[in-house]
């Protein structure tokens, strides 16, 4: 059996920048002395003359950006989720947000995957402080393939647009000739009759792992990638709910305020049914490797089919 690629969806957010800076003329692309990591550098070589380090200066940064966007530029703002939507958030509230400016923030290092660096750079609160933004469109995108695409809708888009990356290589799920993005649509890439997995970011790929081990068990799971946050496809998750009347949500964040949240309110309100949320608890991070957090917080393939099991029980 073949090995599973594995790329970073940073190191598909750096390379999708370059690639599409032809393109995109005026497209700039600024960065809080974090090049390296979040990949940007890939577009400073290319592009030297469009590319701004604002130094470790998150929050001026995004002033920075909100200024080009109201001279006609596409800014993209880069650095780690844990100082993107942390450290700047008034900024990105009041400068972007408020005025509903077309800047895009590239946010890298997100979730528990930040690993080593502990629970001062596990940002697990970033998709829940940007819902809390009017306006705001999130994409959390499950690979390589869906960054890519991520990064070329939020080009195509008027507005702000938070995008989630991550630091580790994960599983290549979305390369196939029929994988088709847009902005506000879920996919369902498995069908199911007993339970609905709704999962989002590296997830889509431990909740398609969990639907293997339960259908082995006589378990139908159905598995939607939801890859855009807000604005959510209700529609979708309604009628997924219909039809197997649980749902189990799974991210990479807090279990407050992020996918399961917004699935929550979405389905009380249009078609309540049980649901049970996977991701981080009321907890911080701790330090290891990706993969033993994963492990250790019931995120991998089998720590999810565990928890639809006894859920669906």
């Amino acid at each position: 059996m073949s090995e599973v690629k594995k790329i970073a969806t940073r190191e598909a957010y750096g390379n999708a920048l370059a690639e599409f800076g032809e393109a995109y003329p005026n497209m700039v692309v600024l960065d809080a002395d974090l090049a390296a990591a979040t990949k940007t550098g890939v577009f400073k070589k290319k592009y030297p003359e469009r590319h701004i380090d604002c130094g470790i200066a998150e929050s001026n940064m995004m002033g920075i950006a909100a200024g080009l966007s109201l001279v006609g530029k596409i800014p993209v703002a880069s650095t780690f989720a844990m100082f993107a939507a942390g450290r700047a958030f008034e900024q990105v509230r009041n400068s972007i947000g408020y005025p509903h400016l077309n800047v895009k923030i590239g946010a890298t290092h997100a979730g528990i995957t930040v690993g080593e660096d502990g629970a001062s750079h596990q940002c697990n609160e970033d998709i829940a402080l940007m819902r809390a933004i009017p306006g705001m469109t999130i994409l959390n995108p499950s690979d390589a393939v869906e960054a890519r695409a991520c990064v070329k809708a939020a080009l195509d888009f008027e507005g702000p647009v938070y995008m989630r990356f991550g630091r580790a290589a994960v599983p290549v799920i979305n390369d196939r000739d029929d994988y088709h993005f847009e902005i506000g649509k879920g996919e369902v890439l498995r069908e199911g009759s007993d339970v609905t997995i709704v999962a989002t970011g590296i997830m889509v790929n431990s909740a398609l792992e969990a639907a293997e081990k339960l259908a082995a068990q006589g378990v139908s799971a159905e598995v939607i990638n939801i890859c855009t946050i807000k604005p959510l496809d209700v529609e979708l998750l309604v009628k997924s709910a219909k039809k197997t009347g649980k749902v189990v949500t799974a991210e990479e964040h807090s279990v407050i305020g992020g996918l399961g949240g917004a699935v929550c309110e979405a389905l009380s309100e249009n078609c309540p049914v049980p649901v049970c949320r996977i991701g981080i608890g009321d907890v911080f991070g701790e330090s290891g490797s990706a993969g033993a957090l994963l492990v250790k917080y019931g995120l991998d393939g089998e720590g999810v089919y565990q928890k639809v099991m006894e859920f669906v029980k």
